[in-house]
C-alpha cells in the first residue's frame, strides 16, 4: 500500500511516461473566462475532444440482469478492473479505520495534466453516495498536496443526471495553479455565523448547498476527520435530496447530485439532468461536478459561443434544480425548536 504523498510523488514523471507510451492521451486547451453571477467562470475549450473515442452509456439503471451474467459484464466492460494499464496504475491504498482499500490511477482522456481517479478496489456503484473512507481518502490527498506545495480539489458525480461516465465508484482529483475552482473562491467569501451552518451562495441560479470545514479539520485525528467530513456531506445531501422533493418535474428514481471538495468547503448539487440543448446550436452539452466548480468543457469555438450568448448561469440552471435553501434550512430550525 501506498501514503498519499508517495503516489502525488509519483505523479509528474508517470504522467509523461504514460503518454509517452500512448496509455493516456492528453488533449491541449485554452481557457477562457466568463464573468456572470460574481462568478469568474473557466470555459475550457478542447477541440481535439472532437477525436476522442466514445464511451459507451454507463448503465445505472435497477434492472440489473442476473448477478453472475451482471459480474461477467462489469468485468468486461470495466476500465477500473484489473489487469491495470501499468504505465496508468499509481498505487493502492487502505482506509486505517474501516479497511476500504483503492486503487489510484490516472484519468486515460487527459484535459488537465496529472488529473487523477480514486477508484474503489471492489466494485462499487457510482449511484452510492460517498461513504466515510472515501471523504477521508479524498481529503487526505488534498492535504498531501498543499504539505507539498501543490493544490487539487476533488469531485464526485453520483447517478445517472450526474455527468458521470462510468458506474465504478470513482472520486477525480484534479490539480490546480490558483486559488481554487472558480466557486470555491466565491463560498470563501461568504460570511456566515456559524462555521456548521449550511449556506447558499445568493448570486448563484440554482439549488446548491455548501458547508465551511474549520481549519483546525487539517490537524484532527482519523476519528475526528471522519466524523466532521461525514457530518458536513449528509447534512448537505439532505438538503440536496429535499430540494429534489419540491420539485415535481424532477425525473423518478434515485436522485443524482454532484460533490465538490476542497480542504475549506463541501459543495452538494442537485440535478435534474446531465445535458442542457445550447439554444444557438441545437447540441446536447454534457456538464458534471466541474460544471458547478464553475469550470465547463467545450469542443468546439461554435460551442464557446452559444455557451456565452446564453449564459453559464442559464445552462447550470437548466440541468440544475431551483434553489430552496432558505426555505429548507428555516423549516430545519423550526423543527429542532419542537423537538
Amino acid at each position: 500500500m501506498s501514503t498519499h504523498e508517495e503516489i502525488l510523488a509519483k505523479v509528474p514523471d508517470a504522467f509523461e511516461k504514460a503518454r509517452e507510451a500512448g496509455d493516456l492521451l492528453f488533449f491541449p486547451s485554452t481557457v477562457h473566462t466568463h464573468k456572470e453571477h460574481d462568478v469568474e467562470f473557466e470555459i475550457r475549450l478542447c477541440p481535439a475532444l472532437q477525436n476522442k473515442p466514445p464511451l459507451p452509456t454507463p448503465d445505472f439503471s435497477a434492472d440489473a440482469p442476473p448477478a453472475a451474467e451482471r459480474e461477467q459484464e462489469k468485468k468486461r466492460l470495466d476500465p477500473f478492473a484489473p489487469p491495470y494499464v501499468p504505465s496508468l496504475f499509481l498505487g493502492e491504498m487502505r482506509d486505517e479505520e474501516e479497511g476500504a482499500e483503492y486503487v489510484i490511477l490516472f484519468n486515460k482522456y487527459s484535459v488537465v495534466p496529472h488529473h487523477i481517479l480514486m477508484v474503489t478496489k471492489e466494485f462499487q456503484s457510482q449511484t452510492s453516495p460517498l461513504m466515510p473512507p472515501d471523504l477521508v481518502q479524498a481529503y487526505l490527498f488534498l492535504l498531501a498536496a498543499k504539505k507539498t506545495g501543490r493544490k487539487f480539489f476533488a469531485f464526485y458525480n453520483c447517478g445517472d443526471q450526474s455527468g458521470a461516465s462510468q458506474p465504478h465508484k470513482h472520486i477525480q482529483l484534479l490539480p490546480i495553479e490558483d486559488d481554487g475552482p472558480p466557486v470555491e473562491r466565491l463560498a470563501r467569501k461568504a460570511k456566515i455565523e456559524h462555521d456548521d451552518t449550511p449556506f447558499a451562495i445568493p448570486s448563484l441560479p440554482y439549488a446548491h448547498h455548501v458547508r465551511r470545514l474549520p481549519p483546525s479539520l487539517q490537524y484532527a485525528s482519523a476519528d475526528a476527520l471522519a466524523q466532521a467530513l461525514t457530518g458536513a456531506f449528509l447534512g448537505l445531501l439532505d438538503l440536496a435530496i429535499a430540494t429534489v422533493r419540491h420539485a415535481p418535474a424532477h425525473p423518478r428514481g434515485p436522485p443524482s447530485y454532484n460533490v465538490v471538495l476542497t480542504l475549506e468547503h463541501v459543495h452538494v448539487v442537485p440535478r435534474a439532468r446531465e445535458t442542457h440543448t445550447l439554444a444557438r446550436t441545437g447540441e446536447a452539452l454534457s456538464v458534471n461536478a466541474l460544471g458547478f466548480a464553475g469550470m465547463l468543457l467545450v469542443k468546439s469555438e461554435r460551442e464557446l459561443e452559444a455557451v456565452r450568448e446564453e449564459g453559464v448561469g442559464t445552462i447550470l440552471r437548466g440541468v440544475g434544480l431551483e434553489s430552496v435553501h432558505e426555505l429548507l434550512v428555516s423549516n430545519q430550525h423550526a423543527a429542532e425548536g419542537d423537538a
